[in-house]
């Protein structure tokens, strides 16, 4: 190859700059994150506050000693896995690029297509193997505060840069011990910071009329594991998720009686007994708690219940971070975010990966690294501030006249594809492949027609 077309590729593929950036989680987004970052020439570090990779991949036995998730005292167990869980996803979906996640000696042992987690935590934790990615992470280390630097190095800036153009950010961390934090704090001063927390810790709990003087327990499915504890007990589920489907499953044959209440049935999802199951009824909305025990139903059925089970999902929840107002979460948006990713006020220095919702996540998790880390680093170029924040605000105004509402900005059921394009064209590289794209939606057919069956089919 003549000098001059190699001169040429290294101008295009080396960067123009290398940062030190920090990736706040070690689950898939920030391992993924971390991997793209270093490949594109920057130094990385990653702090995970627990003691393995994988994130919410790694199941957790233990609960919290609040089993609703809301007091702020409780010691959070990170993990949402219930025992049984399985990828609702084939494992053709769930790989990156350059690793595919394929069943072998290296994994959990579980060859499955729809494999439990463990295989899914092997697998991960195998990606951060090849890649050499743990010698950048900090374990038991808790991130405490991120907050931008102003001009003399101290923290609470205004965001407003150190004269050159680039922001920096403070970031204090605690060390822990047998899961306690110690009390001492140590800072470091970065130049990009890459969220990567995920949302699926901080539990949304359903607003009930009466419920206060209602006798029953309460539980939010981040604090469901196994279904003994359900044995002869009448419960109450709320939602109509994959986590509301699997539990409601798993303890009807424990349970006394299962009631599971939905916001609105999906087409060909009727109301009533459930088929297959002599103890599961489907339910509206609940009305409201009554003080005999009684729940009562939309339609003016009721149960009289034991338990009322939350499968509500969860709250973005980024408590560490201080942006002087910048960033905010707002009835579960994060934002202003332009496409999901970066606050147009603090870009690049600030961006999150891994907030999109009903996606197929690992795939996307890497494609909105490798722009980030292209960003970063000078080879792609973003738009202005301005430029960005009026695509902000118009997306959100078409998300308003379609009468979507706020909470579920980042849910991206139906325009996933689009973005993964998108991310991939201002990547340079090619997007998700067409026969994902309809095994995806074969997958999604075959989960509405036979939910009980599908991921042994």
């Amino acid at each position: 190859m003549a000098p001059a077309v190699v001169d040429n590729l290294l101008d295009h593929l080396l960067p123009t700059q290398s940062l030190h950036a920090a990736v706040i989680g070690a689950g898939s987004a920030g391992l993924v994150a971390a991997r793209e970052l270093r490949r594109e020439g920057h130094s990385v570090v990653v702090y995970e506050r627990g003691n393995q990779v994988g994130g919410i991949w790694a199941y957790a036995p233990e609960t919290e000693s609040d089993p609703m998730g809301c007091d702020p005292a409780r010691t959070v167990v990170h993990s949402s896995l219930y025992s049984s869980l399985r990828t609702n996803l084939p494992r053709e979906l769930m790989g990156f690029s350059d690793y595919p996640f394929v069943a072998g000696p290296a994994r959990s042992g579980d060859p499955r297509r729809f494999p439990g987690h463990s295989e899914v935590l092997a697998y991960l934790k195998g990606f951060a193997r090849e890649f050499e990615i743990e010698e950048m992470v900090r374990f038991d280390t808790e991130v405490v505060k991120v907050s931008l630097l102003d001009g003399n190095g101290n923290g609470n800036g205004n965001g407003n840069g150190n004269g050159n153009g680039l922001i920096q950010w403070r970031v204090k961390s605690r060390k822990k011990t047998d899961g306690i934090c110690s009390g001492d704090e140590d800072d470091e001063v970065f130049d990009a910071v890459v969220v990567c927390t995920g949302h699926h810790t901080e539990p949304q709990i359903a607003e009930i009329p009466g419920i206060d003087a209602w006798p029953g327990k309460q539980i939010h499915s981040h604090n469901y594991r196994t279904p003994e504890p359900f044995k002869d007990q009448v419960v109450v589920l709320i939602g109509n998720g994959q986590s509301s489907a699997d539990i409601s499953r798993e303890i009807a044959p424990v349970a006394k009686e299962v009631h599971v209440s939905i916001r609105a049935p999906a087409e060909g999802i009727v109301l009533g007994q459930r088929p297959g199951f002599g103890n599961t009824w489907l339910h509206p909305m609940i009305e409201c708690a009554r003080e005999d025990g009684a729940i009562v139903f939309a339609d003016g059925t009721c149960a009289y219940a034991d338990v009322i089970l939350h499968c509500t999902g969860y709250k973005y929840y980024i408590p560490f971070l201080e942006t002087n107002g910048i960033v905010s979460v707002d009835d579960n948006r994060v934002g202003p975010l332009y496409k999901h990713i970066f606050p147009p006020l603090l870009a690049p220095w600030l961006s999150f990966v891994g907030l999109p919702q009903k996606v197929i996540p690992f795939p996307l998790f890497e494609l909105q690294s490798n722009w980030i880390a292209g960003v970063l680093s000078g080879r792609f170029t973003l738009p202005s501030k301005k430029e960005m924040m009026e695509e902000v605000e118009n997306f959100y105004a078409e998300l308003e006249a379609a009468g979507v509402p706020k909470r579920l900005t980042h849910t991206m059921t139906k325009t996933q594809f689009e973005y993964y394009d998108w991310l991939a064209e201002q990547c340079g590289i090619p997007g998700l492949e067409e026969w994902k794209k309809q095994l995806f939606f074969a997958g999604i057919e075959s989960l509405v027609a036979r939910p009980d069956t599908y991921r042994d089919e």
